[in-house]
């Protein structure tokens, strides 16, 4: 983590001592109360510099991280992943960002087509993803409530988000769901969403200790506030 933080040598150079502080919270303390890999550390920590629009830090992140601790394929599908739930507005630059870092390290573009859905199947494809990670019935009661001149919105989620993204390969059902918890609680204010995806968390088998850690990794880039209502639903859900 230490090399990860080296490539913020501006900030090292015109304030040691913001850096030294930040550094030592961020990539010492943080990490002994943390007990994520070091792939899904850097997965949610790109994840949530997504959401909070940072994307010099999320370059130089990806800078250390690429080909150690992350692949080409799971960048391009962490990317991806995040479309549906920050939207491409806030995604957009990222996708600049990501080709720069790959044309520096000699990574050729595109990379393989990662799609397992085509335009007759993305909608039941989607549909049994959503069955699988929040149950049946549940998507069963959300179409049934919705008003009918909203349905169009659940018709999106079924093939966009979940069948367009979810049915890829590159990142598992444990990752994925774990980087849309990240993606939602960065954003703050999508306490509906975080408690339905904190149950998908739970379906696909990330435990709350997982998502605790992933909070805890996220923190000094979201702060208190946000970090402290993403841990009141971890606690309602898994309560």
């Amino acid at each position: 983590m230490n090399e990860l933080f080296a490539n913020f040598n501006r900030i090292q150079k015109n304030d040691p001592e913001f850096h030294e502080i930040f550094k030592n919270f961020a990539y010492g303390e943080v990490f002994e109360y943390s007990t994520l890999s070091e792939k899904d550390s850097i997965l949610v920590t790109l994840a949530s510099l997504i959401a909070c629009q940072s994307p010099k830090a999320f370059k130089k992140i990806l800078l250390s991280a690429l080909d150690k601790d992350i692949s080409p394929e799971e960048v391009k599908e962490l990317l991806y992943q995040s479309v549906p739930y920050v939207g491409f507005g806030r995604s957009h630059n990222f996708f600049g960002v990501v080709i720069k870092v790959f044309d520096k390290k000699g990574i050729e573009l595109p990379l393989k087509n990662r799609s397992n859905t085509n335009s007759q199947n993305r909608h039941d494809k989607g549909r049994e993803i959503q069955e699988s990670y929040f149950g049946s019935e549940n998507i069963e009661m959300m179409r049934n409530s919705t008003p009918e001149d909203q349905k169009h919105f659940n018709t999106f989620l079924e093939g966009f988000c979940f069948g367009d993204f979810y049915t890829r390969d590159g990142l598992n059902d444990q990752q994925r769901e774990l980087i849309t918890f990240t993606f939602i609680a960065t954003l703050g204010g999508c306490e509906n969403q975080l408690r339905g995806h904190t149950q998908g968390n739970l379906a696909v088998g990330n435990d709350r200790e997982k998502l605790i850690s992933a909070i805890t990794v996220i923190l000094p880039y979201i702060g208190f506030p946000r970090s402290l209502n993403a841990l009141a639903i971890v606690n309602e859900i898994c309560e």
